[in-house]
C-alpha cells in the first residue's frame, strides 16, 4: 500500500511541475502561433509515443506485469505514435488538421485506459521496472499535451490560437 502512496504522490507532483512549465512557458509562445505551427511541436512530442513498447520488452518490466495493462497500453501507445506522425506530415492541409483531432481523440483516450488498466489489473509500480518513468513523468506530460491540443483545435485556423 505505501509503494502505491508514493507513486501516487510523484505521478501528483509531476502533474504540478508540468502544469507550471506549461503554463509559464509552453502555452505562451503557442499561444500565438496560427492553428497548424501550433499543433507541430505538441506532435512532435507525441511521437515519442511509440516507447510503449517497452511494456512488452522482456527483462525491461518484471515478468509479472499484468498483460492486460502491458498489450493495450503498448499497442494503444504505438497507434498513437503513428497517428501523431501522419497529422505532422499532412498538417499544413485539412487533412492534417482532421488527422490531429483523431490523433488527440485516441492518444487521450489510450491515456485514460492505460490509467484503468493500470488499476483494474492491480499493477504495482516496482512491476514497472525501468519503465517507471513513463507513468510518472511521461504519461502527465502528454494528458497536459493533450489538453492543449484540444485547445488549439477548437481555436481559429488562420489566427494566432489566442490574441494577447
Amino acid at each position: 500500500m505505501q509503494q502505491q502512496l508514493y507513486f501516487f504522490l510523484i505521478v501528483a507532483f509531476s502533474f504540478i511541475t508540468w502544469g507550471i512549465v506549461t503554463a509559464q512557458y509552453i502555452w505562451p509562445e503557442l499561444r500565438r502561433r496560427q492553428r497548424t505551427e501550433a499543433l507541430r511541436p505538441l506532435l512532435i512530442l507525441n511521437s515519442f509515443r511509440f516507447m510503449g513498447l517497452a511494456f512488452l520488452v522482456p527483462g525491461v518490466v518484471s515478468p509479472d506485469l499484468p498483460a492486460a495493462f502491458a498489450r493495450p497500453t503498448a499497442y494503444g501507445d504505438l497507434i498513437a505514435a503513428i497517428l501523431a506522425l501522419f497529422s505532422l506530415l499532412a498538417l499544413p492541409r485539412r487533412t492534417g488538421v482532421a488527422l490531429a483531432w483523431v490523433f488527440n481523440l485516441w492518444g487521450t483516450a489510450d491515456l485514460l485506459n492505460a490509467i484503468y488498466q493500470a488499476n483494474r489489473s492491480g499493477l504495482l509500480p516496482g512491476q514497472l521496472r525501468t519503465l517507471f518513468f513513463i507513468p510518472a513523468v511521461l504519461v502527465p506530460l502528454f494528458l497536459i499535451m493533450h489538453g492543449l491540443v484540444f485547445r488549439i483545435l477548437l481555436g481559429r485556423e488562420h489566427e494566432a490560437v489566442f490574441q494577447n
